[in-house]
């Protein structure tokens, strides 16, 4: 049997008294409830006899109702918290024969024991409460820790190369790039380069080229006013040159010219049109 104390800083022969007390306790009791029964109210209770470090008895006296036994015995060891699993023998007070018993299993499995129901004859019994030696604890072999270690190592091992591995892997790769394209007919502007691809030809633009290029192409096949290219263009800037718009419409359709599919046209008195042959081109590159 095992008894765990609940004292910060008992040592264990200190919790070892405890649970001899508490089997004393326990064992009291259960005398004390069997000579109720048996109609005896009045004979003292003598003191329980430790014979080993699990084993007890107590001199009842006289005869008992064993079928009291069982219950009254488990009800007492649960009050006084007393754990484990044990056997139970009646013994005869003057030969130390044993007359009836049981082990606590049958009890809590089958909720009987052995023995029951039997009468007994007239005569002095004590009752003998045997706790089943703890287990001993097993010690590891010293071996173990180094296998434990030597694990741990190899674990961490392949987690760094792993680690390392995707590392590399990734390093490897070209580093993808993110785009801002868009494309309409079959030209393309990448507006963070400021580049247009017209056909095959490729030119760099400048910052208002690329910017202006960007506004008609957002509205495809729409007359965009003059004064409204002109306000979005130049004057967030603080600068408004009205023949500007009109030399950088002439440079851009001379770039998209190798493009069949677009044409920047005029509309006199309001402003300028892209027209997109093949709508189905527009769209962003992502």
């Amino acid at each position: 049997m095992q008894f765990t104390s609940n004292v910060p800083g008992e040592s264990g022969a200190a919790t070892e008294r405890r649970r001899v007390e508490k089997v004393n306790l326990a064992l009291r009791r259960t005398a004390d409830r069997l000579l109720r029964v048996a109609g005896d109210s009045t004979s003292r209770i003598p003191a329980v006899q430790q014979l080993d470090s699990q084993t007890f008895r107590i001199a009842l006296g006289h005869t008992f109702d064993y079928d009291q036994l069982p219950d009254l015995l488990q009800q007492s060891l649960q009050l006084h918290k007393v754990a484990g699993t044990y056997d139970v023998a009646v013994l005869d007070c003057t030969n130390g024969e044993l007359q009836l018993g049981y082990s606590v299993s049958d009890l809590l499995n089958d909720k009987s024991v052995a023995c029951g129901g039997r009468s007994m004859t007239v005569g002095c019994y004590m009752l003998q409460l045997r706790f089943d030696a703890p287990a001993p604890i097993k010690k590891e072999s010293p071996i173990w820790p180094f296998i434990a270690i030597g694990s741990l190592l190899v674990g961490m091992f392949a987690l760094t190369w792993r680690r390392a591995a995707q590392v590399r892997t990734v390093a490897d790769q070209p580093i993808p790039r993110a785009t801002n394209q868009l494309r309409f007919g079959h030209s393309c502007l990448d507006v963070d380069n400021q580049t247009l691809l017209a056909g095959a030809d490729q030119h760099k633009l400048t910052y208002r080229e690329a910017k202006l290029l960007r506004l008609l192409v957002s509205h495809p096949n729409e007359v965009l006013e003059r004064d409204q290219i002109l306000k979005l263009i130049w004057e967030d800037e603080g600068v408004t040159v009205g023949r500007s718009l009109d030399v950088f419409i002439s440079r851009l359709r001379k770039l998209l010219q190798t493009d069949s599919t677009l044409k920047i046209a005029a509309v006199h008195g309001v402003g300028y049109r892209l027209e997109v042959s093949d709508p189905a081109s527009l769209g962003r590159v992502s």
